[in-house]
């Protein structure tokens, strides 16, 4: 059965996210500083899809990174940054409030492709944008005092990462940019290794850590890699919002991180929302 690209973008995304999820939950349950768990979670994945694109591209691999040009350039550079921040803000605010943050990359992506690619979204998707951004300042009004300035401010900076990397794939569609991806984590791992002081892992962190590095951390990365390729930039944001709900609960489930009242309003009325953009999407094609 053939599927056309946005059933195929729509599939990547979703797929990408559901595995996203329990991120901050992993984070929170590991006993290590954040740049020993930067670097790990720059190696792993690292070497994870060093060696499937190895066995894809054989001999070639190495000319496969530098036909990236300057598109895989400033995608590993916002990946990196990225993939940084993230961790950083997990730790130094509320779970929710992280989230809440990045589920601003919708707005900015849309805002972005228009003005660089000249990629105006369609009707349904600026209306499923504005409601969940709606729905994003009514969460963020109660839980901004819950948190820290620095986590709430590198979330920010992630959301931005996200929509510009979406943006920059969506200019490339026609080339993958997983191995540029794959650089970005190498220069994560590098920067990290400045920084760390013990890289043993202990306890439950042998567990902990390499499997959210697999699940949660390069089998994504790979998918939203791709995701843009078939759906635009704003798109395969708004399933990233779906983070925003399900991150949270994860965390409240098992180490008991209670969200807000307005947390789980604000996020069933974005999963809904996202659930009926799909339904229409896969409709009109």
């Amino acid at each position: 059965m053939a599927y056309s690209d946005q059933k195929k973008g729509m599939l990547i995304a979703f797929t990408a996210i559901m595995f996203i999820t329990p991120d901050s939950l992993f984070i929170r349950l590991s006993n290590i500083n954040s740049w020993n768990l930067i670097f790990y979670r720059g190696i792993i994945p690292f070497l994870v899809v060093f060696f499937g694109l190895l066995i894809i591209y054989k001999t070639k691999l190495l000319k496969e990174i530098i036909s990236n040009g300057w598109h895989g350039f400033f995608y590993a550079c916002t990946f990196t940054v990225t993939n940084i921040f993230f961790v950083i803000s997990i730790e130094n605010t509320n779970v929710a409030n992280t989230l809440i943050m990045i589920a601003l990359a919708p707005m900015l992506s849309a805002i972005i492709s228009f003005f660089f690619l000249k990629e105006n979204p369609d009707k349904k998707t600026w209306i499923a944008i504005i409601i969940t951004t709606l729905s994003v300042i009514y969460i963020f009004y109660d839980s901004l005092d819950a948190g820290d300035f620095l986590g709430n401010f590198l979330g920010l900076v992630c959301a931005m990462g996200l929509a510009v990397g979406a943006v920059i794939i969506r200019s490339a569609k026609k080339i993958s940019l997983v191995p540029s991806a794959m650089i970005g984590k190498l220069i994560v791992t590098l920067i990290a290794l400045l920084f760390v002081d013990q890289l043993k892992l202990k306890d439950g962190d042998i567990i902990i850590v390499p499997l959210m590095c697999i699940m949660c951390v390069a089998i994504p990365f790979v998918l939203v890699t791709l995701a843009p390729r078939y759906i635009t930039a704003a798109e395969v944001n708004l399933f990233f919002l779906l983070e925003t709900i399900l991150g949270p609960l994860w965390v409240w489930f098992v180490i008991k991180e209670q969200p807000s009242f307005e947390t789980i309003v604000g996020g069933s009325v974005i999963v809904v929302t996202i659930g009926i953009h799909s339904i229409l999407a896969l409709k009109k094609t």
